[in-house]
């Protein structure tokens, strides 16, 4: 065995544990910038995200209040039909001759009143005169 055969037979230890690695601070700072940049891009993505899927919430939302709004306003069409049947003043008739026993009124039955308009009190100068007279407000 030659020499040159015996160095690749000899093992050298080598100890590296007394070796302190230094911290790069320029490395150190362009992670951290990374990472801050990274942060700020996830959370502006989630923040608009976010806002995507409440705009469609709300359009869900005021879709159905239309639908709502549609079917009420068809029930108040239908409700006010009904009452003017309701007040119908053929029906009022018919339930009053034919459930009721009532009878209807002949011309004979019939009296009309007329509203009298009541007259306007007298002016003030025409108070102020009558207080000499014996009247109804003079005094004894």
């Amino acid at each position: 065995m030659s020499r040159l055969h015996l160095e690749y037979d000899i093992k050298r230890d080598i100890r590296n544990s007394p070796i302190v690695r230094e911290v790069d601070m320029t490395r150190r700072r362009q992670l951290w910038r990374s990472l801050g940049i990274g942060i700020c891009l996830v959370s502006v993505l989630l923040f608009s995200a976010w806002q995507h899927f409440e705009l469609l919430r709300h359009g869900y939302e005021i879709e159905q209040m239309e639908k709502d709004r549609a079917e009420a306003l068809e029930t108040n069409r239908h409700l006010r039909l009904e009452i003017e049947t309701l007040r119908s003043p053929r029906r009022i008739e018919r339930i009053a001759i034919g459930d009721l026993h009532l009878v209807a009124p002949t011309p004979a039955d019939s009296h009309v009143i007329e509203r009298i308009a009541p007259t306007p009190p007298p002016d003030r100068s025409v108070v102020a005169s009558r207080g000499g007279s014996a009247g109804v407000g003079s005094r004894p």
